[in-house]
């Protein structure tokens, strides 16, 4: 497995990553991948450190994913329930930060609904802190996984075509991968109606921009489509579902423009009929979506590894 320097404390965002540690970060979670698949799929490497998994958000995939990452790894694992924590008692941020450093955990992993809010916190802890998800802003460890699903399967990220496509405007997965995509080299196009991406998007960000499906998927090797994130939406930004699935829904007509190997991915969880056709995500041969589900455990045990390597070399 590939060994990098950890300069950084945190893993916070894709944006403050080097290019070098974003590629040994996909060789070390390569190797994973095959631990995982043997029968014995634990290891030593985070015996006697405490990780805790703190989500004012729910999510079971993303979750579930770093609680099994932890403890193939060796690590004890807490998930800490915030619904029924102290936090809806009226604690601030900063109190629980203070409250966690007082248990002496060595990761925290931190969904949060408000964009920052992962990085204020982890001004406050002394433990490494690891993005799983902040408001609208970045969801690293999804791109990693993302860009080691195509790898895997293309062999490559450079030259390939990439279009990401549906609620660009409130998707913090889209704003990692048009930042690590973009930085392996791949061409990136951003495909929606206008009211689903934000303001100022555009060539600046190294990326395409498409209002017509069809047009943006043509000749496409990847299409990769995101939720309709209602939650975050604050008035309407589509006239309906349905229309919305006419217009903007994977279908095989639609996927029929791309290239005819083309791979289909999605982050999950899946709105079928809204943003794909249940026909289509389900194909074995071209959609990636469980290979997703599995490279996320990888990409996970990679970077508990990496930002915990010096506590283990201090040891």
């Amino acid at each position: 497995m590939a060994t990098i320097s950890a300069p950084h404390r945190h893993l916070l965002g894709i944006a403050s990553l080097a290019t070098e540690e974003i590629e040994a970060l996909l060789e070390t979670a390569d190797g994973f991948v095959d631990l995982n698949r043997r029968s014995d799929k634990k290891l030593a490497l985070l015996r006697g450190l405490t990780q805790i998994n703190l989500f004012f958000e729910s999510s079971t995939r993303t979750r579930t994913s770093f609680e099994l990452a932890g403890k193939r790894l060796g690590a004890d694992v807490v998930n800490m329930s915030v619904g029924a924590s102290a936090i809806k008692k009226g604690e601030t941020l900063i109190d629980t930060a203070m409250t966690l450093n007082a248990m002496h955990p060595d990761v925290l992993v931190v969904r949060h609904h408000d964009s920052g809010a992962v990085a204020l916190l982890a001004r406050h802890v002394r433990c490494a802190v690891i993005n799983a998800g902040d408001g609208t802003h970045e969801h690293p460890t999804q791109a990693l996984l993302d860009a080691l699903t195509i790898r895997r399967r293309r062999g490559r990220i450079a030259g390939l075509t990439v279009a990401i496509c549906g609620d660009i405007a409130h998707s913090r997965v889209a704003r990692s991968n048009i930042l690590l995509l973009t930085r392996l080299g791949a061409r990136v196009r951003l495909v929606a109606p206008p009211t689903l991406l934000p303001p100022g998007m555009g060539p600046q960000y190294g990326v395409e921009l498409f209002h017509d499906m069809r047009a943006g998927l043509e000749g496409a090797d990847i299409v990769m489509m995101l939720r309709l994130q209602s939650e975050r939406m604050q008035g309407s930004f589509v006239p309906s579902l349905r229309e919305y699935f006419r217009f903007f829904g994977l279908t095989w007509e639609k996927l029929a423009s791309a290239r005819p190997d083309a791979l289909i991915m999605h982050p999950g969880p899946m709105n079928r009929g809204v943003e794909i056709d249940g026909v289509v995500a389900d194909d074995i041969d071209r959609s990636a979506i469980l290979d997703q589900v599995e490279m996320g455990v990888a990409v996970r045990m990679a970077c508990l590894d990496h930002l915990t390597r010096h506590l283990r070399e201090a040891a």
